[in-house]
Parts: C-alpha cells; sequence; structure tokens
C-alpha cells in the first residue's frame, strides 16, 4: 500500500469518527516502538484508533491484519503517548478501536484491546 494510500484511509476513518461525535487530539503519534494512526476523545475516553485499509480481501481483511503483536505495539505506543501527554491512566477512561476498511466498507471495531 503507498502512503498516499494510506493517508486516504485515515483520512476516511478520521472523517467518519469525528460524524460519531469522536473528537481528534493528533494524528500519527510516532514513538522508537510503533505508531498511533489516531488519538481521538469519545466523551471522557481517550480513544487510540488502529486504521487498516485492505484494497480486496484476496489474502484477508483489513481486521485480519491487526494481529496480537500489533496489539501489543500500539499499547506500548499508547502508554507512551499517555505518559507524554501527561494523562493518568489509573483515572482516566482508555480503550483502543479499530477502524478497519475493505475497499470503499468501513468497520468500526471498538474496545479491541
Amino acid at each position: 500500500m503507498s502512503i498516499l494510500q494510506g493517508n486516504a484511509a485515515e483520512d476516511k476513518a478520521c472523517d467518519f469518527l469525528l460524524e460519531q461525535g469522536l473528537t481528534l487530539h493528533c494524528r500519527n503519534f510516532r514513538t522508537r516502538g510503533g505508531e498511533l494512526d489516531l488519538v481521538m476523545q469519545d466523551g471522557s475516553t481517550i480513544v487510540c484508533v488502529e486504521v487498516k485499509y485492505r484494497k480486496q480481501n484476496n489474502y484477508g481483511s483489513a481486521v485480519e491484519f491487526v494481529t496480537a503483536k500489533k496489539l501489543q505495539r500500539i499499547r506500548a505506543a499508547f502508554e507512551y503517548y499517555l505518559l507524554d501527554n501527561s494523562v493518568n491512566s489509573t483515572t482516566t477512561s482508555l480503550r483502543i478501536d479499530v477502524v478497519a476498511i475493505n475497499g470503499n466498507e468501513l468497520q468500526w471495531l471498538k474496545n479491541v484491546g
């Protein structure tokens, strides 16, 4: 997948989530251990959103590419984000979501990890 396709998928996911009432904190937060595609807020909950895009399902759907190892990296990067932004994870509601885009079909999976 090209960078342009990845950015377009993130734009589509971000626009969708904004329409659902979430607010954007940041995009593409990078650490040495990984990257967070989107960090948003849903009410009082801070939400880390992993965006996966597949043009076709020939080799698996987008959601199938969110593996346990990938979730582990996302959790570690999310913890770093929280520390970097002085967010107390013990008193703040947190969630990891996935937006899987297969072709033109978008699927929002809440609280996957």
